[in-house]
């Protein structure tokens, strides 16, 4: 079986039916988006972003090369994304949801198992994609978060919204406990360690009910370009990072690969949560899940040419 193949069966088809199983209950249900909204944002996102940091194991000379690729490529998408949204003219509101869907990718639930499928029998390979799970967690609730809020509000507010925001504390106490090794209850552990199993499980429920009702009879500008922007345009920046850091082997295919994947489902969570286009941004996630079937499948082959070892 292919690897084409085995992404559909073995990624897309689990996600799209988390997802299915969102719209289908809200469909039925009329769930309140108001509170799955703040379920994600106040509860399972912080759980999860301070796991991510809390037992991270982070070392080494290919640790300094990853980050630095990361760093750079998210630089430029930044950089890129800010001009494409003032070229389009977007307001606000719309950029924020624009940069978000451009630069934060799905780096778990999509990422992690496609990086275990590629990389099956080199483990290194796979590692890599917990550093960038770890970097995407950091990026979407800073940078991300950032640029959400100051959308909604603006100057000192802003400061002050981002300072309290969950989140960002959870991130910060993550170092703090990682770096003291400060050991965590087992009573205290166990629930936590449950609630960001449930966070892929309730988030794309959460993506699905916020997509029960989309309507794409017409494609927009603005989706378009994010999906030009996520889908063709970051692997072909990594690609040149990858060149001009001189990266190689197996780092180089798992980077170059991870730039491919689709939209951050955080991304829509973050509109839904600031009211920044909620229903572009979950348009943008779902529509680039689904072509990443194919734009993904042609990255790895790619990469195998390009980066063998």
């Amino acid at each position: 079986m292919n690897v084409f193949t085995l992404i559909i069966l073995d990624v897309i088809l689990p996600i799209f039916t988390l997802i299915g199983v969102g719209a289908f209950l809200h469909r039925k249900f009329n769930l309140d988006m108001g509170t799955l909204s703040k379920l994600n944002t106040h509860l399972l996102l912080p759980v999860v972003s301070f796991l991510s940091i809390y037992e991270s194991k982070m070392a080494g000379e290919t640790l300094f090369h990853i980050i630095g690729f990361l760093l750079l490529q998210s630089v430029c998408m930044i950089i890129l994304s800010v001009g494409i949204a003032k070229v389009a003219h977007m307001d606000r509101s719309l950029s924020a949801a624009f940069q978000n869907s451009v630069v934060l990718f799905n780096s778990a639930n999509y990422g992690l198992p496609i990086s275990q499928l590629v990389f099956q029998h080199n483990p290194f390979g796979a590692s890599i994609q917990i550093v960038i799970i770890i970097f995407q967690t950091m990026l979407t609730n800073t940078w991300g978060l950032k640029n959400s809020i100051s959308a909604s509000i603006s100057g000192l507010g802003a400061v002050k919204e981002f300072m309290k925001n969950p989140v960002f504390c959870a991130l910060l106490l993550g170092f703090i406990f990682h770096a003291l090794s400060i050991q965590i209850p087992t009573f205290i552990m166990t629930p936590m360690e449950n609630l960001s199993t449930s966070f892929l499980a309730i988030a794309l429920v959460t993506l699905g009910a916020q997509s029960a009702h989309l309507n794409i009879k017409q494609v927009s500008r603005p989706l378009v370009l994010s999906l030009a922007g996520r889908l063709v345009l970051s692997p072909l920046v990594a690609l040149a990072v990858i060149f001009a850091l001189g990266l190689d082997g197996v780092t180089a295919q798992a980077l170059f690969i991870a730039s491919s994947f689709p939209s951050s489902r955080n991304s829509a969570l973050l509109a839904l949560q600031y009211g920044n286009h909620p229903e572009y941004a979950a348009q943008t996630v779902l529509v680039s899940t689904i072509l990443s079937s194919v734009t993904v499948a042609l990255v790895v082959y790619v990469s195998k040419i390009l980066f063998p070892y």
